[in-house]
């Protein structure tokens, strides 16, 4: 009686030990799995909703949006742009808002508006299937849904590109900055021609000129074919301009336009340029490294403009006696180039130091400028 009322003591102990235990694992055991089946489902949700987009290309604002465009103009993916165009014309002679009649066999219940948005919906159809780059791309997108992004770039990219040819672009381009170049140029030779005109020097050189071509001898004219003073005058002046273009070569910057030197016409001819400069350079090589041969005028010149670091148009301003003492001293010679140099240096300092303006500056600085006074060379 004691063991079994013992026995029983010991397992009400037991059950009641057992049971927060058996509470406690009831909890885990039935918690966990709710907790696993609600992140189950909140992954399949977002999983579900960031796939919406790739799930199928036809989205609004592609083409036809919601609607496939063959479908629009009843046609198969294998119909030719015959095809496409002819289904077109049925169907906009058919909805065209302004040959739309409501009531007609095969529009019972359509109205005005929807005659509109239907036609606007054909009208998109046929501009994407008529052309070959665009159908490829609405194909691709067809057979290829989930590259979702890639067809709206590709959509957007065709949409926004430029419709004139690039190449025209820079033609157009090139020929406008040709016509400026030829224009401004035109305009610095005429400034210069009208500066010459002034120059005493070359006025009457040309007026002497005109003289002895016997194009300023002045005959009496009588009756209605006498002209005045003021026409005169300015046959005159016409004539010496005239003979100052034609007899005085005017170099550098102010020079007579040419053609061939606008950049149309650089751009043509470049190929041309390329193969002589090669040929000469090839021919200089050739003649005064390997054969040892003595420098003519022109390339002592060339050589002497290289170590000057002039333009071909700078070298052309300078005079004739200038280039003489250049060829006299022999400058061509990398050595007596540099003793030359110096010297002109030399000659500069000197001519800054005893120049009265230069000076006056001077003394400004010192007694003026005295935060610049560590500037001055004394």
């Amino acid at each position: 009686m004691s063991s079994a009322v013992s026995d029983g003591t010991a397992g009400r102990q037991t059950a009641e030990m057992a049971a927060p235990g058996e509470r406690r694992g009831g909890g885990r055991s039935s918690g966990c799995p709710r907790a696993v089946k609600s992140w189950w489902r909140l992954a399949v949700l977002l999983l579900s909703v960031s796939s919406l987009p790739a799930v199928s290309a036809l989205v609004e604002g592609l083409y036809c949006g919601k609607e496939v465009c063959y479908d629009v103009l009843g046609v198969t993916r294998e119909a030719s742009k015959s095809d496409i165009a002819r289904a077109y014309r049925q169907l906009a002679r058919r909805y065209h808002p302004d040959r739309f009649r409501p009531g007609e066999p095969g529009s019972e219940g359509d109205t005005q508006e929807f005659a509109h948005n239907k036609f606007l919906l054909i009208a998109t159809a046929y501009e994407t299937l008529k052309d070959e780059d665009t159908r490829r791309d609405y194909d691709y997108m067809l057979d290829h849904p989930e590259e979702y992004y890639q067809h709206y770039y590709a959509y957007y990219r065709r949409r926004l590109a430029p419709k004139v040819d690039v190449r025209v672009v820079v033609l157009v381009t090139i020929c406008a900055i040709s016509i400026f170049q030829y224009y401004s140029w035109h305009s610095s030779y005429n400034e210069a021609i009208n500066y010459l005109m002034t120059v005493p020097k070359y006025r009457i050189q040309a007026t002497e000129i005109a003289k002895q071509q016997g194009l300023l001898n002045r005959t009496k004219e009588k009756g209605k074919n006498r002209r005045s003073k003021e026409e005169i005058r300015e046959q005159e002046e016409e004539v010496i301009r005239d003979i100052i273009k034609n007899k005085i070569d005017i170099k550098g910057g102010y020079q007579k336009p040419n053609l061939s030197d606008i950049l149309l016409c650089q751009i043509v001819l470049f190929p041309y340029y390329l193969t002589n400069y090669v040929a000469w350079y090839v021919s200089w090589v050739y003649r005064f490294t390997i054969c040892r041969e003595e420098y003519g005028v022109e390339e002592k010149l060339y050589i002497i403009r290289r170590y000057m670091k002039l333009s071909q148009t700078q070298f052309d301003r300078l005079e004739e006696s200038t280039k003489q003492t250049f060829l006299d001293k022999q400058l061509w010679i990398k050595e007596n180039f540099e003793v030359y140099r110096k010297e002109q240096e030399e000659e500069m300092k000197v001519k800054m130091a005893t120049d009265t303006r230069m000076k006056r500056y001077r003394r400004w600085m010192k007694n003026e400028g005295p935060g610049r006074l560590t500037f001055i060379d004394d």
